[in-house]
């Protein structure tokens, strides 16, 4: 048996697989998040005591020794942790928006470019860079008592094995990494102000735990684990977008566009960024914009309508939703990805009386669409797409998002990230398993031609939306 675990935003999960990748139960706790005024933390006791609960419910659920164990879990954030990995604070997520006023800064005097052009990061306020600098103005006390600032899944490895704090060429990507030398590029780290804190920076390895190391609980004593890559190359991995050129969407929280590519492009706006791989010369370019189907769970929140109910109310409306249109940016820290405005929000036009939930809720999708093909397209897809994350439990999101992409979709069912965390161990174990039967995918999704070149025309509508929203954000008309 081989174990996935798989440190989401809002749900951790375990899934466990038998030899040939398939897969034979799930464990998953929700997690809360604390949102106020541009905060959004969690709580690093919760987070872990939900890792060590799923572990727990599965291996009861699954019979026989487990051969192999990987983690991954959501990435950027600052998870400050003393020396035996306890909490210094609440970690501040990927979604925080406080750092916002200093990436404005950074912004107007060059450094957010000159960062991006030297490591191929993109900046965002929820990104280890501008919280770290947030932290040092505001709580320096919080930075003088800690040891480390993790990620996510680096905090639940210590604690899982009790190994030194360590991460991943995956994580330690944003900001800081040269990705050309896959180490950290202490110009970056002086550039931000962070020289006093350079200490906290956990080194880069591959961090793997033997039986002798193994600790805390939630796994049997003698375990093998890997940490590592985080959730957006885990679900990569595990999705089978290895080749240069192949792409993945992730419908998830996060709306994640990934390109596989052997080349580093640092020309052009900035935005994005380029992940490391365990492979040196491999990196995906990666667009995870800031909100995916958290989009349309507030609009469905808002209009009182059930998850159940998409695929019936996107069959009760047609495309182009009646003239409804949605800029799709919901998040409090703005949009990231293929551009950074920390200041963007979400805009709703065309809406009357005359206007339905089912309108709404299309717009939205489409919206999502849109947001999804741009990200795409900057990332420099030309190969096949596979899709994977929550949003690929609609069929008729799925059909939609094929129409709006205008490209077949691969569509990967499962606990992907969790499968990839899992091929990512058995690579640095030296452990062979059939990547193409882990990694098969569940249906391919065919765009209809019509709809396809109807929407070929909206997402040129949206472009120019778009370009309008963000002029009225940097003060144009």
């Amino acid at each position: 048996m081989y174990v996935g675990i798989d440190v989401g935003t809002s749900t951790v999960k375990a899934a466990a697989f038998d030899t040939t990748g398939r897969q034979l139960a799930v464990s998953a706790r929700p997690v809360e998040l604390s949102m106020h005024g541009g905060f959004v933390e969690q709580d690093m006791d919760e987070v872990y005591g939900a890792v060590v609960a799923v572990l727990s419910e599965l291996t009861a659920e699954v019979d026989g020794p487990i051969e192999l164990a990987g983690l991954t879990g959501q990435g950027d954030g600052v998870w400050l942790v003393d020396a035996e990995g306890r909490p210094v604070r609440a970690a501040a997520s990927w979604m925080d928006g406080r750092a916002h006023e200093l990436l404005d800064q950074w912004l107007a005097d060059g450094t957010f470019e000159t960062v991006f052009r030297r490591t191929g990061s993109a900046m965002f306020p929820g990104c280890p860079g501008p919280l770290l600098a947030w932290l040092a103005a505001y709580e320096p006390k919080s930075l003088d008592a800690a040891a480390a600032a993790l990620y996510c899944k680096d905090m639940v490895f210590q604690r899982l094995t009790g190994a030194p704090a360590t991460t991943d060429v995956s994580d330690a990507s944003m900001p800081f990494l040269d990705p050309r030398t896959r180490s950290y590029d202490n110009g970056v780290v002086e550039l931000l102000g962070l020289t006093r804190r350079r200490r906290l920076l956990p080194p880069v390895s591959d961090p793997v735990a033997t039986a002798e190391t193994l600790g805390e609980g939630g796994l049997p004593a003698g375990t093998r684990i890997a940490n590592g890559p985080y959730d957006l190359p885990a679900c990569a991995l595990g999705a089978g977008v290895t080749e240069p050129g192949d792409g993945l969407l992730i419908v998830g929280t996060c709306l994640a566009s990934l390109v596989a590519t052997t080349e580093l492009d640092l020309t052009g706006e900035p935005a994005g960024l380029y992940i490391s791989l365990d492979r040196p010369g491999h990196w995906l370019r990666a667009m995870p914009a800031m909100v995916g189907t958290a989009a349309l769970d507030w609009v469905l929140s808002t209009t009182g309508v059930r998850h159940e109910e998409v695929d019936g109310l996107l069959a009760a409306t047609p495309p182009g939703a009646n003239d409804v249109r949605v800029l799709p940016y919901f998040a409090p820290s703005g949009e990231r990805a293929p551009f950074v405005e920390p200041r963007l929000r979400a805009e709703l036009t065309g809406v009357s009386l005359e206007s339905t939930p089912a309108d709404l809720i299309r717009a939205t999708c489409e919206g999502i669409g849109y947001a999804a093909r741009h990200c795409l397209e900057a990332a420099g897809l030309t190969g096949s797409l596979a899709v994977c994350g929550g949003g690929t439990r609609s069929p008729a999101w799925m059909r939609l998002l094929a129409d709006v992409l205008g490209r077949p979709l691969r569509v990967v069912e499962g606990e992907v990230g969790a499968r990839g965390a899992v091929l990512a161990a058995a690579e640095r174990y030296g452990v062979p398993l059939d990547t193409a039967a882990w990694t098969r995918p569940t249906e391919i999704v065919e765009p209809d031609p019509g709809r396809a070149a109807y929407y070929a025309k909206g997402y040129a509508d949206h472009l120019a939306r778009l370009a309008a929203a963000r002029g009225r954000e940097r003060g144009g008309v």
